[in-house]
């Protein structure tokens, strides 16, 4: 897969999968620009384009920053926040869909231009396996990304005519500084890595070669989808 003269727009990728997401774009020649908070220190070392941007306190104004068009887009921002139901308000509720689906949508709606301006684009959207295997404590979670992948099939069905694909990635626990707190101990590593079918969590690298391929053009008969790198879980079971 090559990205030459291809403008890649990560939302959040400054750690976890998206820094390996950007890293991988720009080793396979493609100019990223990665918007978020402040740059991490990594993405200062590989001379990676920044912009500043909250997706909780959106401005529009970061697309001042932006190339004249993009050939893609990744969003990356969520959160593990695991809480019994009984537990959580209403307001955790509503922060949780501000984060995936309402950044996700103001994102989307500000650089849809760009995004219109080369002949192909691809927009891809980060969900969980969570969305659709039922997992306890994930109410907030889950119910916020099963909305993010409604919104990617449906965008993948209105855009279809003009050229910009829509897919999403629906992974289990990945290795992250997100999940550090899930994987803090040997046994906590061990007991997560038992729960996935081929008997490990993910690495951000798994997770960045599947943004790469649905950005690249060797997925271009591809939209509308929810790919699941996960381990096995959300679809095997050993006994």
């Amino acid at each position: 897969m090559r990205f030459e003269q291809k403008n890649i727009l990560l939302i959040g990728g400054t750690s976890g999968i998206g820094l390996a997401t950007a890293r991988l774009l720009q080793q396979q020649g493609a100019t990223v620009v990665v918007a978020s908070r402040k740059p991490s220190e990594e993405i200062k070392e590989l001379g990676i384009a920044h912009v500043t941007l909250d997706v909780l306190a959106f401005d529009r104004a970061f697309t001042a920053d932006l190339p004249a068009e993009l050939h893609g887009f990744v969003y990356f921002p969520g959160s593990i926040k695991l809480r019994p139901f009984e537990r959580m308000s209403v307001e955790d509720f509503m922060q949780e869909y501000e984060l995936n689906v309402l950044g996700a949508v103001q994102c989307l709606k500000a650089v849809l231009p760009l995004l219109k301006k080369p002949t192909h684009a691809s927009i891809v959207l980060f969900s969980t396996v969570a969305a659709r295997l039922g997992m306890p404590f994930h109410s907030s979670i889950a119910s916020s990304k099963a909305a993010l992948e409604g919104l990617a099939v449906s965008l993948a069905a209105e855009y279809a005519t003009t050229g910009i694909r829509v897919n999403a990635i629906a992974p289990s626990l990945t290795a992250t500084p997100l999940a550090q707190s899930l994987l803090s101990t040997p046994e906590k590593a061990e007991a997560a890595a038992k729960r996935h079918p081929l008997g490990r969590v993910g690495k951000p690298e798994d997770l960045a070669s599947a943004a790469l391929y649905l950005l690249s053009d060797e997925s271009s008969w591809m939209t509308g989808q929810i790919l699941r790198p996960d381990g096995g879980m959300s679809s095997v079971k050993l006994f």
